[in-house]
């Protein structure tokens, strides 16, 4: 029966270490996901930023030897 016990007890000990360790990835991964939306925040108003205000046409965009 003590064999038995310890035997449970030491499983449970890998399985808490294997939670903390999973928990910590995932908040490492969180972490990261909240930061790249920042970039990808910022990105987007730097393009809107950039874009001119006026619609353009397609004669715009012609290059100069035609």
């Amino acid at each position: 029966m003590d064999a038995r016990i310890n035997e449970l007890e030491v499983k449970l000990s890998f399985a808490e270490d294997l939670l903390e360790q999973l928990n910590l990835t995932v908040f490492r991964q969180q972490q990261q996901i909240e930061g790249l939306q920042r970039e990808l925040r910022a990105l987007r108003e730097q393009m809107l930023a950039s874009m001119p205000a006026e619609s353009r046409s397609l004669r715009d965009e012609i290059p100069p030897h035609y």
